[in-house]
């Protein structure tokens, strides 16, 4: 019984008012994953294959992290994959919906492993419940982008790391879903003579390392990928992003897209991106991101002017080879 209370009390609590900025409706979010909970696919090959290439970086690593704090965002597909790294003893399964956590948990009956204790917890990334310097490893999938206050939730995870903790991160960046932004555009242009945000804003890849450094990372690394799924319409994309809960959460969008606007944004969508066989395409733009807590036995930069080579000598030597 307390414990019921506890989730009801949860999941009612508006988490946002603990942030500042309001670029998104954490409340509709929340209820967004809820939904996005039962539909989800059981083997989604976009968000498995995001998972297992931040599983991979992982896995580059030659340090155990025996406990480890997972994200809200794809938890599924990456808690599947943490399953299989012996190294990790105990996990922390965290997101703010709590049917996401309730499915996640359900998943984990069915397959447990002995070797990992898995805790699940109803909470928000803007407001980490978790004690400073007390996991080796916060690993987020496709969740932190929705988060108001980004460079806030990466300070966050930094201090529940221990030193020499890992941060690693797969975040949908700018360039994702440019089809549908230009179709969009162009079909609210056409039928409403303007237009207003439909698609979320992301961060941009160039902003990707300066995020890492403002939270206090040591060693940060960036790489991106694109993907690109094929649909057999328009709508059959905005069905998969509900799936995903990942369709539009902004706070001052100004009310639900015209049915007719939506249709043209669809037929536009189809003109302009179809190919040969019928299919439309869609971009998802992944940045992986990663960071560690400072330690003494990291690596560190060279004092400022201890260089033994100008690069003029440099310069010099190169364009004489030339």
């Amino acid at each position: 019984m307390i414990k019921r209370t506890l989730f009801s009390f949860l999941r009612k609590t508006n988490f946002s008012t603990t942030s500042k900025l309001n670029i998104f409706d954490r409340q509709l979010k929340r209820n967004q994953r809820d939904r996005a909970a039962w539909l989800m696919p059981q083997n989604d090959p976009l968000l498995h294959t995001v998972a297992d290439n931040l599983s991979d970086r992982l896995q580059d690593c030659k340090k155990v992290f025996p406990s480890a704090l997972c994200l809200g965002g794809s938890l599924q597909a990456i808690t599947r994959s943490l399953r299989g790294r012996d190294s990790i003893e105990k996990l922390i399964v965290m997101d703010a919906s709590y049917d996401m956590v309730q499915r996640c948990k359900n998943d984990n009956h069915e397959s447990i492993n002995d070797n990992m204790e898995t805790t699940f917890l109803v909470g928000d990334e803007e407001f980490l419940p978790i004690k400073e310097s007390s996991v080796d490893l916060v690993i987020s999938c496709l969740g932190l982008h929705w988060t108001n206050d980004l460079p806030g939730a990466m300070i966050q995870s930094m201090l529940a790391l221990k030193p020499d903790g890992l941060f690693l991160a797969a975040i949908l960046g700018g360039e994702t879903l440019r089809e549908l932004r230009i179709a969009c555009t162009v079909a609210q242009m056409e039928r409403e003579g303007g237009i207003s945000p439909r698609v979320s804003p992301l961060a941009q890849v160039r902003d990707a390392g300066n995020l890492l450094t403002r939270a206090g990372f040591n060693l940060p690394g960036v790489d991106v990928d694109e993907y690109t799924v094929k649909y057999g319409s328009a709508l059959e994309l905005i069905e998969h992003l509900r799936a995903m809960g990942e369709t539009n959460a902004l706070s001052q969008m100004n009310s639900m897209l015209k049915r007719d606007t939506a249709l043209a944004t669809a037929a536009i969508y189809d003109s302009m991106f179809a190919s040969e066989d019928g299919t439309v395409p869609a971009t998802f733009q992944v940045i992986y991101m990663t960071g560690w807590k400072e330690h003494p036995s990291q690596q560190k930069a060279k004092r400022r002017g201890s260089a033994t080579v100008s690069f003029k000598d440099i310069q010099t030597q190169f364009g004489n080879q030339s």
